[in-house]
């Protein structure tokens, strides 16, 4: 029944965060609506609001479900983007995965299935 979900995270400053997932993560973007954000990647939607709280940012996250994992890690990491403790790696529950923190502060995770289940 359910397909997809779109993560909506937090943005302390739209003119930055589009600069940021358009240069930075390579994502599309599509509109600007008083401050909404709505970029996409391949097929997944990213979605932020507007806040001047920096504490929400600091406090939320998303996590994105990816293909070639390896290969978008080796997009993101020369450009400084890896979280300092998420470093590509396979973890127990059967995904590889690394952690970005955008330009506000919110944590994405980007992970490829390897258990072989669905």
């Amino acid at each position: 029944m359910l397909q997809t979900a779109v993560p909506i995270l937090a943005s302390l400053n739209a003119e930055e965060t589009i600069n940021f997932y358009t240069e930075k993560l390579g994502f599309t973007f599509h509109s600007n609506w008083d401050g909404y954000l709505i970029f996409s990647r391949d097929q997944i939607q990213i979605h932020l609001w507007p806040t001047s709280d920096e504490t929400i940012p600091k406090n939320t996250g998303c996590y994105v479900n990816v293909t070639e994992v390896s290969q978008l890690y080796a997009e993101y990491e020369p450009l400084g983007l890896i979280h300092p403790n998420g470093k590509l790696e396979t973890k127990p529950w059967g995904m590889r995965q690394f952690s970005i923190l955008d330009n506000n502060g919110n944590i994405i995770h980007f992970g490829e299935n390897i258990s072989g289940e669905k």
